[in-house]
């Protein structure tokens, strides 16, 4: 083979491999910024703030005070909110009623056995009734942050994947280049 025609096709193919990684990373930085758009707004939309340092749970405190006081707007945030917040309080709502912490899952079990039971303690039915809905809700404020933190974190690969790829199509547009330089300097009659 012609050492010419085998430096065309490896420019050639080069240069198509950079065109196809930097449409690569044009779309994945598309997807990066859509989903952390859409993470940040959407969380705005709920208007969900850390409280002041005086109002965070003592056990998470010191992970909690870079929050304190701001509003919930990333990925990140509503993580620690889900679970160094609203976990804590769940914990402690729970120990108070039940004495150690407890699911929405037990608490309503008990709940349902205590009003198919005929419970004669009414305070302590009502007790595990708000102790149910308030486990109830904060799962599924859980649920709703952690999916958001789920969808931030994909956005955040994606926008290192977009490096990625814009770097490479650069590293590859450039040899493709150079070995198309590299042609002219190539003798007709040299082989590989």
């Amino acid at each position: 083979m012609k050492r010419r025609t085998f430096d065309k096709l490896v420019s050639y193919v080069g240069l198509g491999l950079a065109a196809l990684l930097l449409i690569f990373g044009g779309m994945l930085n598309f997807g990066a910024a859509f989903a952390n758009d859409s993470v940040q707004s959407q969380l705005e939309n709920q208007n969900i703030a850390f409280p002041i340092e005086a109002g965070l749970p003592s056990e998470t405190k010191d992970q909690l005070l870079k929050w304190a006081g701001k509003q919930v707007t990333t990925g990140e945030m509503a993580r620690d909110y889900s679970d160094l917040y609203i976990w804590e309080h769940m914990k402690a709502s729970a120990t108070a009623v039940m004495g150690k912490p407890a699911t929405y899952s037990e608490v309503s079990a008990e709940y349902m056995s205590a009003v198919r039971g005929g419970s004669q303690d009414a305070e302590r039915t009502a007790k595990l009734s708000e102790l149910r809905d308030t486990l109830f809700m904060g799962n599924t404020l859980r649920g709703m942050l952690l999916e958001a933190y789920a969808f931030g974190t994909l956005g955040v690969i994606a926008g290192y994947a977009a490096i990625a790829c814009f770097v490479g199509g650069l590293l590859f547009l450039l040899l493709g280049i150079a070995g198309l330089m590299h042609i002219r300097r190539t003798p007709e009659d040299a082989t590989i």
